[in-house]
């Protein structure tokens, strides 16, 4: 299977997801790793019908990829933040470009209320973490503030079934 079609241009309009489609996104929240054969099993289909729902949901951006959920302490990653941002009107995809690119960001996304921008950050320490924000982060001209938030515990939620 492949990628999603994240950045291949338009996706085509989204179709309605049956209980079929969501019991296999539910499996593959749960085990990205699960073969066609358990996913057509465990939902009652055949493997053909499965790969091609599976196909058609990468192909129509409902899945947009698959990864391993990392346990970013073990990983060297031991500090993590999340760091607001107020930008300059009208500057998110400037800005997002230039987030996308500082090591250790995992999560962006442009908000509303009292910030723009919210940035989840993964770094091996404290004085990693500071350079990101007081270093790249503030010398993006768009930039107008930031606020940083110490996490002290995480943990990724498993999808319900």
């Amino acid at each position: 299977m492949a990628e999603g079609p994240e950045d291949s241009g338009p996706l085509p309009p989204a179709r309605p997801l049956d209980a079929i489609d969501q019991d296999i996104l539910r499996m593959l929240q749960s085990d990205g790793r699960a073969s066609i054969r358990s996913v057509a099993e465990r939902v009652h289909v055949s493997r053909a019908n499965a790969y091609a729902r599976i196909n058609r949901l990468v192909e129509d951006g409902v899945i947009r990829g698959f990864g391993a959920r990392v346990n970013h302490e073990r990983a060297g990653h031991g500090t993590s933040a999340y760091v607001t941002l107020k930008i300059v009107q009208n500057s998110w995809r400037t800005v997002r470009e230039q987030l996308r690119q500082l090591p250790g960001a995992s999560h962006i996304a442009l908000v509303g209320g009292d910030f723009d921008v919210l940035l989840l950050v993964h770094t091996p320490d404290n004085r990693s973490l500071r350079e990101l924000v007081l270093t790249r982060l503030q010398a993006i001209p768009e930039v107008l503030s930031t606020r940083t938030l110490l996490v002290f515990e995480e943990e990724d939620l498993e999808p319900q079934s």
